[in-house]
């Protein structure tokens, strides 16, 4: 075997423990993440997870929703790692996570690499896509279409997806219009925004909570004990308590929360013995 022959079998070694040792780390953070996912959904909010090309613009949606800093930068993959904050839109709470950023023909070992990162999307209850409407029409198509097919790649595909056209602040006025009627038959729900100037995004928000409009009130009943006191303070930190009312040493409790949260908190009134009911919406 010749020098060359040694020196390339040496260098393929070497990339093959490298690999083992990424893989292995990316375990990790995998494990570490199914368990940041476990306590998030014993929180109760509906999670909400920023999707799009890279260089769209999400981090800095993320900023305009949350009123924190994440790094903003044209650099690819800036945003390399999930960001998660606990953010309150009329009166309700939800979840928002800022994921990495697509590319184009994406590898799919470059998908099972950022797995971690991407399956966080999967796991959402909605994808706030975004999009950046100030390049050229057929750029802005082509990166949409990539940005839908990955989202179908990673198995997120039945989950409803809200597309913030973002960057109109480049646009003149006639051409935010113009773009908005191109892609509203392609794009779910466009909503035109500007993340950076923090254009429009009321109207997003509103999308939002149409979109996730699944909440429910209910009430329940309980008597005071020592294990239902430190019930009800948990309660008040995983829902959204509309009142309490104490009277006859138990007390009375109405809140809203998503449907299988509220069933989560029924179960736990049943082996308190206590009364649980749900409210219709017509009393809301």
């Amino acid at each position: 075997m010749g020098l060359g022959a040694y020196e390339v079998d040496i260098y393929y070694e070497s990339i093959k423990k490298e690999t083992h040792t990424i893989r292995k780390k990316l375990r990790k953070i995998r494990g570490k993440r199914i368990l940041h996912r476990e306590r998030r959904a014993e929180l109760g909010f509906s999670s909400i997870a920023l999707a799009g090309y890279t260089n769209a613009g999400k981090s800095s949606l993320f900023n305009a929703l949350t009123e924190e800093e994440v790094p903003v930068d044209a650099a690819l993959f800036t945003t390399l790692s999930t960001t998660t904050r606990l953010v309150e839109l009329s009166k309700k709470k939800f979840l928002l996570t800022d994921t990495v950023g697509f590319i184009d023909r994406l590898p799919l070992r470059l998908i099972d690499a950022f797995h971690s990162t991407l399956e966080e999307t999967i796991y959402s209850d909605l994808i706030l896509l975004v999009l950046d409407v100030s390049q050229p029409m057929d750029t802005v198509e082509k990166k949409l279409s990539i940005c839908l097919e990955t989202i179908d790649r990673i198995g997120a595909s039945g989950i409803p997806i809200i597309t913030a056209l973002n960057k109109i602040d480049l646009l003149q006025k006639h051409e935010v219009q113009q773009r908005f009627e191109s892609l509203k038959e392609k794009a779910p729900k466009p909503v035109p925004i500007s993340a950076l100037y923090e254009i429009n995004i009321d109207p997003l928000k509103k999308e939002i909570m149409q979109t996730l409009k699944n909440y429910i009130q209910a009430s329940f009943t309980v008597p005071l004990t020592n294990e239902t006191m430190p019930f009800i303070s948990w309660i008040f930190k995983h829902a959204d308590v509309k009142s309490i009312d104490y009277k006859d040493n138990s007390a009375h409790v109405i809140f809203e929360a998503v449907p299988w949260f509220a069933e989560k908190i029924r179960n736990r009134i049943e082996e308190f013995n206590g009364k649980f009911e749900k409210i219709p919406l017509t009393h809301i």
